[in-house]
């Protein structure tokens, strides 16, 4: 089991679930915070619910504020925000609970599905609605419907040593094996000083950044990979042969935000094309390739369908504007996660399903954990206080627009699009269970 080594100021944050279904309780009670319903006498399970701290000065600056958030809003591509006159709030505590029971019908375990819905409803929260409910449940729904996915897998270990293992999901899905290989790092890195842990014969693991950050929850660094997916073509390739494999890396910090950062090797995240197609929003110049794998340079409408037919580019677009980059660092994860848990590529085997890499680093191994988050804190300070370029309001940092945007949405409730809504009705309806309130 793990050590409760937390930060004070994220341990709100941490799980109460830690390695192989072990609890963890914490030391005061629950307080439900603004905006969140619970039952009387019951803690406010949601932690991503919890209300955040106060930003330092520093970030909370309005004159340093894009000129969507003075108007309350969080700065993000404006092409994936349902339109305000659009939008839908719905607590996030409500959608957790929706969502659990959708998972729950699927034949989920309650607890793991409570740990799914956790890892959704905070990538809404945080404002990632790419991989947040809206998309991802419809799509895990039908790979239990069609057997694709394991509801019940068996997570078994099949090589361990005392900083690294090998994990077989079971064809599970990746956003509940995620948190347990993730944990099990960092227990290794706890030993040793660093844990590296792979998961192979997985499913989709949802918004990667959401398990680098459990290792900060435990005054690490964390760094987490997936490679999953066939849409993406190799620079100067006419056909996919790689997933988006996106990287998040995090870093704790002493006053400041954490530090975040989770990307797509590919120009632009898939699931960011399905909500740019349900917006009626163009795709950006270099997002896709033509059916010839020439890179298209214009604005393009998205597709009616997302499927192995899309070519989405490399980051960068073309070689141009170095999507040998973003082609490169695509191969580095297909070797860490795939590769190197003993499993080929999926493009090579469609059998094998998706594969995961998750790596923490202790920080007291290398530096005094004080040192670290200073010199953090500065780094991170010095990039807000650098001048912003003419029409730009201010300079961010990974990671510091996505806690503002849990911040608001925690208070305000999560924006969601009528059509999410009509297909969360029409789900529940045929599953017998009870309507998403709003």
């Amino acid at each position: 089991m793990l050590a409760p080594a937390l930060n004070p100021r994220e341990a709100a944050c941490l799980s109460r679930r830690l390695h192989r279904g072990a609890v963890q309780t914490a030391s005061h009670p629950h307080k439900a915070p603004p905006g969140v319903r619970t039952q009387p006498g019951q803690p406010a399970r949601l932690r991503a619910c919890r209300r955040l701290p106060a930003l330092p000065a520093a970030c909370d600056n309005p004159a340093r504020r894009s000129p969507m958030a003075k108007r309350g809003e969080i700065r993000m591509l404006e092409r994936f925000h349902v339109r305000p006159e659009d939008e839908v709030r719905v607590l996030a505590e409500d959608l957790h609970e929706t969502t659990t029971s959708i998972f729950t019908a699927m034949g989920v375990p309650p607890d793991e599905a409570a740990e799914a819905a956790d890892v959704l409803v905070m990538a809404d929260l945080r404002g990632v609605e790419s991989h947040g409910v809206s998309n991802m449940l419809r799509f895990y729904v039908s790979s239990y419907r069609d057997g694709t996915m394991n509801p019940r897998p068996q997570l078994t270990v099949l090589r361990e040593r005392p900083g690294t293992a090998t994990l077989d999901g079971d064809r599970g899905l990746g956003i509940v094996h995620g948190r347990r290989a993730m944990e099990l790092a960092i227990e290794k890195a706890r030993n040793v000083g660093v844990g590296a842990v792979t998961l192979n014969n997985s499913r989709h693991l949802g918004a990667v950044g959401h398990f680098a950050r459990i290792a900060t929850e435990h005054d690490m660094v964390g760094m987490c990979l997936s490679a999953a997916g066939n849409t993406v073509v190799p620079t100067f390739g006419a056909i996919t042969r790689l997933g988006t494999n996106p990287i998040s890396i995090a870093a704790p910090t002493g006053s400041l935000p954490v530090f975040l950062f989770d990307a797509a090797t590919s120009a632009v995240a898939g699931n960011k094309i399905m909500l740019a197609r349900r917006l009626g929003a163009e795709m950006a110049p270099g997002w896709v390739a033509a059916e010839d794998g020439t890179p298209l340079m214009h604005p393009t409408p998205a597709p009616a369908g997302y499927g192995l037919d899309l070519r989405q580019l490399p980051l960068g677009g073309n070689r141009e504007q170095g999507s040998h980059k973003g082609y490169g660092l695509a191969l580095m994860v297909e070797i860490l996660s795939a590769i190197l848990s003993g499993a080929p590529a999926l493009v090579v085997d469609k059998t094998t399903g998706y594969k995961h890499f998750f790596a923490a680093w202790d920080i007291e191994a290398f530096c005094d954990l004080d040192v670290f988050k200073r010199n953090m804190d500065d780094l991170l300070q010095t990039m807000l206080d650098t001048p912003p370029a003419p029409g730009e309001q201010r300079v961010i940092y990974p990671g510091l627009p996505e806690y503002e945007a849990e911040e608001e949405r925690t208070e305000r409730g999560i924006p969601l699009h009528p059509e999410v809504i009509a297909w969360f009705d029409t789900t529940t309806d045929e599953l017998g269970l009870a309507r998403l309130r709003r």
